[in-house]
């Protein structure tokens, strides 16, 4: 007589067999970072370790960490107002570029007779360095540049333009030399951005009856957003980092953040003081691209 079956409790259970063809899971994540540990170790080295030497250097000093360095910073009489300057270059100058870049962008769209012409000469600046643009402006706006040949060859008085007492034009000298060098970098990641675009869309909005602006507004800048975002912080990061070209036109006359960077380490030998003005630009960068982000992010959700 054969013996009763176990209770299904008592059997045995078999362990599910494994895929074939499928790694265990633990040497699939062993293999991954493997494979990311060169990028890993080559980001630590070019970004990690100058980024924590800096933020040591800045709080350094003969008897250990300290904030002597910052206190020294802001009482420099130069500090406040290359503060001042910088955020008045940048509030003034990026609407600035970004509506030049965007016109610029949709002629190229447009198509018109010669627009790759037009495209490759508005991306020459992308080639000229900062200190290479400040020495062509320079020679338009020094006393004896060509624009006070040009006001001397109708009669007009020349203007010192750059004179250190006479600082709306040497703004817009700096202004101008800033907006001239930088807009091409907006231009080419928009016309990027517009490349992506179909449009199938701008041309169903004509069909209803939206006209230039209205399409425009409502079905090109929401589609160009990622474009325009990336652009905004990037162009913000580097305008704080603007430098050569206010330094080639006013020298000292005109301070930004980043020059006086430049002048504590160089001129004043203080490399404790250098690394703190760098540690604030590098601040205030990174909680600038964070709130554009959480901005641009917010007002994107609001529209849904």
């Amino acid at each position: 007589m054969a013996a009763p079956d176990a209770p299904a409790a008592a059997r045995p259970r078999s362990r599910p067999a494994r895929p074939r063809g499928r790694p265990p899971r633990r040497s699939g994540t062993s293999a991954a970072m493997l494979l990311i540990a060169p990028s890993i170790v080559f980001m630590t080295l070019l970004f990690g370790w100058p980024m924590v030497s800096g933020i040591l250097q800045a709080f350094g000093g003969p008897e250990g960490l300290t904030t002597a360095n910052f206190t020294r910073m802001a009482q420099d009489p130069y500090f406040w107002s290359s503060v001042g300057n910088t955020l008045l270059l940048i509030v003034v100058m990026i609407p600035i570029q970004f509506v030049l870049a965007l016109a610029m962008a949709l002629l190229i769209r447009a198509k018109p007779r010669g627009s790759s012409v037009y495209f490759y000469i508005w991306a020459i600046p992308l080639a000229v360095s900062d200190l290479a643009a400040g020495l062509v402006w320079l020679t338009v706006f020094t006393d004896r540049g060509y624009l006070n040949s040009v006001l001397a060859s109708v009669g007009l008085e020349p203007v010192s333009w750059l004179a250190y007492d006479n600082y709306a034009s040497m703004f817009m000298a700096v202004l101008i030399a800033e907006v001239w060098r930088a807009t091409s970098l907006v231009f080419v990641i928009v016309v990027a951005g517009l490349q992506s675009i179909p449009k199938d869309y701008e041309e169903a909005a004509g069909v209803f009856g939206a006209g230039f602006w209205d399409r425009l507004w409502h079905v090109t800048l929401p589609l160009l957003r990622p474009s325009l975002q990336t652009a905004l912080i990037l162009r913000t990061i580097l305008a704080f980092q603007t430098f050569a070209v206010a330094l080639a036109l006013t020298g000292q006359n005109f301070p930004l953040v980043v020059g006086e960077t430049y002048r504590w380490y160089t001129g004043l030998q203080d490399a404790n003081v250098a690394s703190a003005l760098a540690l604030v630009v590098m601040a205030v960068s990174m909680v600038t691209a964070v709130g554009y982000l959480k901005l641009l992010k917010d007002q994107s959700e609001a529209q849904r």
